[in-house]
């Protein structure tokens, strides 16, 4: 009898044993192996413009598009505008040059609900012509010629933003005309 109770009782120590390890390497799991799944996210960026206290221009620009996890987020990205002649040499040569607003979004959830954002912008503009004179001497019939000025603005941006939440991410102020950039994005998930 004492013989078949050591037995039990080694039995149950290593059916224990086997309990415990099992619940510790299911414990073991790091946070970052669980799987999340894909999200579609809605995000909305809206350029605004000011002159002084007065806003003159507002650009929203809308994108969908699903955050991931690190490995598999994908990247969002727009390209608006349009490419204009500007004179590059004498004989009367055009270059073209894109003028407009491309923005490059990708988004990993986060365990917590949030969304880390990665966000590159980059806006250009035509803020006036230059006149530029003739090369002729003064009473020449040369008339001269118009070339654009060409504004721009450049950034990337690391965000975290929850479900609903709008962030401003940047204010810029033009150095030649004191008007002022203001950037906001909106992160909505999609269901």
């Amino acid at each position: 009898m004492l013989k078949q109770a050591r037995v039990f009782i080694l039995a149950i120590a290593v059916l224990t044993s086997l309990g415990v390890s099992s619940a510790k390497a299911q414990d073991k799991q790091k946070p970052d192996d669980r799987p999340l799944s894909a999200t579609p996210l809605k995000v909305q960026i809206v350029f605004t413009e000011f002159e002084g206290d007065k806003k003159v221009k507002s650009l929203p620009y809308t994108m969908i598009f699903t955050a991931g996890t690190h490995r598999d987020a994908e990247t969002a990205k727009l390209r608006v505008g349009s490419r204009i002649p500007v004179l590059a040499g004498k004989d009367g040569q055009f270059q073209y040059v894109d003028i407009g607003t491309n923005l490059d979004c990708r988004a990993e959830q986060l365990e917590d609900g949030r969304y880390a954002i990665k966000l590159s912008l980059e806006r250009s503009w035509v803020q006036s012509e230059v006149h530029f004179g003739a090369d002729e001497p003064k009473g020449s019939s040369g008339e001269g010629f118009n070339q654009p000025l060409i504004g721009g603005y450049r950034t990337d941006s690391y965000l975290i933003a929850r479900d609903g939440q709008t962030v401003e991410t940047m204010v810029a102020t033009d150095p030649l005309n004191g008007k002022q950039l203001k950037i906001e994005l909106t992160l909505t998930a999609t269901k």
